[in-house]
């Protein structure tokens, strides 16, 4: 015997929303341990939402979320980064400091990141000025810069929370 079933929009709230949001949280850990690219992990948890809830809204929030992940990101690099260069901090001087983060990392597990950073930071600056106060200055202005810019990560994030909170009760 054949029956005939309604068919219905799928669950928006369902296992592919947990993993979702638990990749999300992850990014959001992400952003505040930067091991991992935590916003983009946050964009990809709504992809996955997406993809597992479908339709026009589910799409809707996803691009919604993109155009949000590329205005963060765009200010993320235009407004600390032109702070940092207006103060003579070099973008060698953040690669040494990566460096000294990853160094610090393995030394002292967790607390060696950003320790190693601020050292990596301070001698890279030490080596290009040979003065103390001037590198220390530099050093200073390069964690003002890396804060903003966690900052701005984090504000983007939570706006793309909100926005894919609202797309999961509209659906």
């Amino acid at each position: 015997m054949l029956t005939l079933a309604a068919q219905t929009a799928p669950d928006p709230i369902g296992f592919g929303l947990v993993v979702a949001v638990a990749i999300f949280v992850v990014g959001v850990l992400g952003i505040v341990l930067p091991v991992l690219p935590g916003l983009l992990l946050c964009v990809g948890a709504v992809l996955l939402w997406a993809i597992d809830t479908g339709g026009t809204l589910a799409w809707a929030t996803f691009g919604v979320a993109l155009v949000l992940y590329l205005i963060g990101v765009s200010l993320q690099l235009l407004i600390p980064g032109r702070r940092m260069k207006r103060e003579g901090v070099g973008g060698l001087t953040l690669v040494l400091g990566v460096v000294g983060a990853i160094i610090g990392l393995f030394v002292i597990p967790l607390l060696g990141l950003p320790i190693g950073f601020v050292a990596g930071i301070f001698a890279a600056e030490y080596l290009r000025f040979h003065e103390l106060d001037r590198a220390w200055s530099a050093t200073k202005s390069a964690l003002r810069g890396v804060l903003h810019s966690m900052g701005i990560e984090l504000t983007t994030a939570l706006a793309i929370a909100i926005s894919w909170t609202v797309g999961i009760l509209l659906h």
